[in-house]
């Protein structure tokens, strides 16, 4: 059956075309192994190259990874797209300010996706190794995850950010996926730490919708 009340992620890149696809197609496919349709991934694009499908070599790389490239339209990010979301997650450190001119409250859910995944890994281990990542509902994952942030930074800030392979060469690409899908993997990761605690359990609790 149908969550009717998904915890719903949007990725955002530029032009829609080659690194959110990815993102979506990768992890709506890895979470919809681990918790059913408990998750609902999109993506958008700040200056989106609208109808446009995903570019060849992004499609490979969703195909590789057992994802679906088919079917996919490039969007143009809205505020309506950004206020449906619980968490949005950006390719790259200057997409956020653009996200947060649409909609300065979402400051607290919007991270670039490596920045996010980094400060899951820490939320995921402690000094000896052990789980620390169970959570009650996944709409307090922001929160959680910012008050992290201080023991995730990196040592250089294009650590944030996944390459911009448009229009560039076979090798950019494989260098988006090498910043790529190790943030993918961790977000999953996570997942499979709490496949019963997301928003069909928040259902239950009585919890609201978050806009």
């Amino acid at each position: 059956m149908e969550s009717l009340n998904p915890f719903r992620i949007l990725t955002v890149c530029t032009g829609n075309i080659c690194r959110s696809p990815v993102a979506e197609r990768l992890l709506q496919a890895g979470l919809d192994q681990i918790s059913g349709e408990t998750f609902e991934v999109r993506s958008a694009g700040t200056r989106a190259m609208v109808g446009e499908p995903i570019q060849p070599l992004s499609a490979d790389m969703i195909r590789m990874f057992g994802g679906n490239a088919s079917d996919f339209k490039a969007r143009q990010l809205t505020p309506v797209m950004l206020r449906q979301s619980d968490l949005i997650l950006t390719m790259s450190s200057r997409h956020r300010p653009e996200v947060l001119q649409l909609d300065a409250s979402l400051l607290k859910r919007t991270f670039t996706i490596r920045e996010f995944a980094r400060m899951l890994n820490v939320l995921m281990e402690d000094p000896a190794g052990e789980s620390q990542g169970t959570i009650a509902d996944w709409r307090q994952l922001p929160d959680r995850a910012a008050a992290v942030r201080h023991l995730s930074i990196p040592e250089d800030a294009n650590d944030n950010d996944v390459v911009d392979p448009y229009r560039r060469g076979s090798d950019v690409y494989k260098q988006m996926e090498n910043e790529l899908a190790p943030a993918i993997l961790s977000i999953l990761r996570f997942a499979r730490l709490n496949p019963g605690t997301g928003p069909k359990d928040a259902l239950a609790l009585g919890n609201d919708q978050a806009q």
